[in-house]
């Protein structure tokens, strides 16, 4: 076996990889970046990405395309034909020989090839299946057509994103095959470590429909249980404004966000003026705003916005695409972009554990069936290890002090409490998590009614300390040393400023495990930068390929989920070592580095062939036609017309395509048969399917297309997600009591495990210091009169001092 890429925390895992394109491989790459012995299986003809560029590169004869080389570096690689007796035979050994197994054969294609659920298990107990598939593998929608555009249009993603005179926009860079790539990683994980405590993998059946309901709405099913709806088609302002010398993002997340940049460019005015504290009201008078908004954007550089808007710490950054990400000094300094063997540059992992800089070589890919005679002659059965104990959920007595707010954190911290660990939210009064008053329901109390908090803080416990009170901070550090790990995504001075830097917590309990969330890093120019998701989705590339010819956008919150996820997956790494040695370490994962791992393509395909990827609106380089379309009924939100969402992604769905419309003579041009010819007709094909369209309603269209199997489906309104008989055949949601706001319907994992609940949230999401004396009390050992005099000196409660005051 040749040397491993990383001899890290996965060091003698075996992943078997049936898969292809980028969801099951990204999986794969996270597995192998960690050290685990990652063994890709492909067809004689070998994975398709092989002969794949975005630009349409004419790749010479056993070239691969740089996609694949990113993807699949550091693995081994065989050829199996699983039709054939002996090669079906020689792969299941090898299946049943593995810790995980990955597959996206889609729903019974694995039984198919002897290589089910069923089968693996009763032959090999301890191996875990994870299944990849659009819809997920069960429910009436499993074998639905379906693309990850058209998928994202099912979400209620791309009906709210974009200008309503303009029409609808999806998410470009097909984001929706790479989401899931991680939450695939982290599921096989977590069936992983439950088998090493039972005996028992699990078959992990992941939706990457329901990874985008999480990560492409911004929890937009309970945003409906709070607010009345529908969602307006919308952008965001400021945003991705034009400067002097190109674009330059900003966003305000906050209303005293909004009031410093309104001050920052000469309207204070403007900010004092409470109908625009709500990004909706912007919207409504878009034109107003954008007029004053570019009169003084358009006045300035890039850099000189930047640094003005840094000073009064309004998030702010530069627009990226695959050319300028290698340029940028921060980028540059951290050591974020690697050279691949293949001669490009490429992300290195998304994150840092311990003093490791990843300054090792990157592994090639392998060439077709490079390993195929050394995996046959190499093939024993290996003994599990014996159960370590415990139950099946995998963090059961992990103990999490959680100093996280907004989404990215809080959200990766939930997974863990949901799969058992004891997470306490930790907050204080006088600076509650933000996320709790951005877009709540305004009431007396508003902080217990927002949706972005509900769906990513359930199953903690909650407890409120001022941290710059000495008992408060004394009290946090008692907390420290109880725990196994401590989660933050504060910019990184807040830390330091309290003096809980890596030496100090190490000191308190040195197998305390401390995962640091800075947007953009602990080091580099940017250390300081306030970012959010939209800001890591600006500077990323997500934007630059998401929008109008002239208008890039942002996708909406998708780089918080994502982000948790890694944390998630870094976490897991982390753990893994420390069972080995008995020792904590740092982990670091700022937000923007797993977001340049999913845009890796931008930066691979500069660097590789000199080509830059454009946006097209909502067109895309691997299917055509595709495109949002309108149709006869109207929405009814404005009246505008409704669309439909529609991806041709091979030849085969094309020919479908034709049937569906009657196969019309416009559509009998030889050249349309292929996609590259599709490509270069697509204003002549677009007119036709606009004409067709428009003659029927959004339902009626996407039935009758889907029925002849072509992908289709309508732009619904993301506050109608709910009902939806896939996600409840599945039992996606889970209703739970919350003592104030009542039943409470919130979002589940997008993946379904064999051996555990499908309803794995323990409890509704806490109130604000809910478990102040019960973790006092339980956990500290304080008296009643203590706790009584920190409540009477504010340092610990259960209502913001600030709505003290102002009531």
């Amino acid at each position: 076996m040749r040397e491993r890429y990383v001899a890290g925390p996965l060091a003698g895992l075996r992943v078997v990889e049936l898969s292809t394109e980028i969801t099951g491989p990204y999986a794969g790459k996270l597995f192998a970046d960690a050290g685990a012995d990652v063994v890709k299986v492909e067809p004689h003809l070998g994975d398709s990405l092989r002969r794949w560029t975005a630009s349409g590169q004419a790749l010479g004869k056993g070239e691969n395309g740089a996609l694949f080389e990113y993807l699949n570096s550091g693995k081994r690689g065989i050829v199996a034909d699983l039709e054939s007796g002996p090669d079906r035979d020689f792969v299941r050994r090898l299946a049943l020989d593995a810790d995980i197994v990955i597959e996206s054969f889609g729903p019974g294609g694995a039984e198919a090839f002897g290589l089910g659920w069923d089968t693996i298990h009763a032959e090999s107990p301890h191996t875990t299946l994870v299944s990849i598939s659009k819809w997920g593998g069960t429910g009436p929608w499993a074998d639905r057509p379906g693309t990850e555009f058209t998928l994202q249009a099912a979400t209620g993603s791309t009906g709210q994103r974009g200008l309503p005179s303009r029409g609808p926009v999806g998410s470009g860079g097909r984001i929706g095959e790479w989401i899931p790539g991680v939450y695939a990683a982290v599921g096989g994980m977590t069936g992983w470590l439950s088998a090493r405590r039972t005996g028992n993998g699990h078959h992990v059946d992941l939706s990457i429909f329901e990874c985008l309901c999480l990560c492409m709405t911004i929890f937009h099913d309970l945003n409906s249980q709070f607010f009345p709806g529908p969602l307006p088609q919308s952008i965001d302002t400021p945003s991705i404004e034009p400067a002097k010398d190109g674009w330059v993002g900003l966003c305000t997340v906050t209303g005293q966000q909004w009031k410093d940049f309104c001050a920052l460019i000469g309207q204070a005015e403007l900010g004092e003026d409470p109908r625009f504290y709500d990004a909706k009201a912007r919207m409504e008078h878009i034109d107003f705003i954008h007029g004053i908004v570019h009169a003084y954007t358009k006045e300035h550089t890039v850099d000189e916005i930047i640094e003005l808007m840094s000073l009064g710490r309004i998030p702010v950054n530069p627009l990226g695409n695959g050319q300028t990400l290698l340029e940028m000094d921060h980028l540059k300094e951290r050591n974020v972009f690697v050279e691949n063997p293949a001669g490009f540059r490429q992300p290195r992992p998304p994150y840092r554990l311990g003093s490791d800089e990843r300054k090792l070589e990157v592994q090639p890919a392998p060439k077709l069936g490079e390993h195929t005679d050394e995996i046959r002659a190499e093939q024993t059965t290996r003994d599990p290890a014996a159960p370590a104990g415990g139950g099946p959920l995998p963090f059961e007595g992990l103990r999490v002090l959680d100093l996280t707010a907004f989404w990215a954190g809080p959200v990766g911290t939930s997974y863990l409490a949901e799969l058992g660990a004891d997470v306490i939210k930790l907050e204080s009064i006088q600076r509650p998590d933000a996320m709790r008053f951005a877009g709540s329901v305004m009431n007396e109390t508003m902080w217990e009614f927002n949706p972005i908090h509900h769906g990513c803080n359930s199953s903690k416990r909650n407890l409120t300390l001022h941290l710059d009170s000495e008992d408060g901070m004394t009290l946090a550090k008692r907390l420290m040393a109880k725990a196994d790990v401590i989660v933050e995504n504060f910019s990184p001075r807040v830390m330091e400023n309290w003096g809980l830097d890596w030496e100090t917590i190490h000191a308190l309990n040195p197998r305390t495990i401390l995962v640091r969330m800075p947007s953009f890093g602990l080091d580099g120019p940017w250390r300081d930068r306030v970012g959010f998701a939209m800001n890591i989705e600006q500077v990323s590339g997500l934007a630059w390929l998401t929008g109008y010819d002239d208008l890039p956008l942002v996708v909406r919150g998708a780089c918080d989920p994502m982000g948790g996820q890694h944390a998630v997956f870094a976490l897991m790494l982390a753990l893994e070592e420390r069972r080995r040695t008995g020792e904590g370490q740092l982990v670091e994962v700022p937000l923007l580095e797993p977001a340049l791992n999913i845009t890796a393509e931008q930066v691979i395909e500069w660097s590789a062939y000199g080509e830059l990827i454009e946006r097209e609106q909502n067109r895309g380089p691997a299917a055509a036609p595709q495109g949002v379309y309108p149709c006869s009924d109207r929405d009814e939100m404005d009246a505008s017309p409704g669309w439909i969402a529609i991806a041709v992604a091979t030849d085969e769905q094309w020919e479908a395509l034709r049937r569906a419309l009657g196969d019309p003579a416009w559509a009998r041009e030889p050249a349309f048969a292929t996609r590259r010819g599709r490509r270069a007709a697509h204003d002549t094909i677009d007119e036709e399917l606009r004409r067709w369209t428009s003659a029927r309603t959004r339902q009626n269209a996407a039935a009758t297309l889907r029925t002849a199997g072509v992908p289709a489906e309508e732009c619904i309104n993301s506050h109608t997600l709910f009902p939806n008989p896939q996600l409840e055949d599945r039992g996606f949601f889970q209703v739970m009591e919350h003592s104030l706001v009542g039943p409470v319907r919130y979002p589940g994992l997008p993946m379904r495990f064999s051996g555990l609940p499908r309803a794995l949230r323990q409890a509704p999401t806490p109130l604000l210091g809910q478990h102040n004396e019960e973790i006092l009390r339980n956990e500290l050992g304080l008296s009643e009169d203590e706790i009584k005099r920190l409540r009477e000196n504010k340092v610990i409660g259960t209502r913001p001092a600030f709505m003290e005051a102002s009531g």
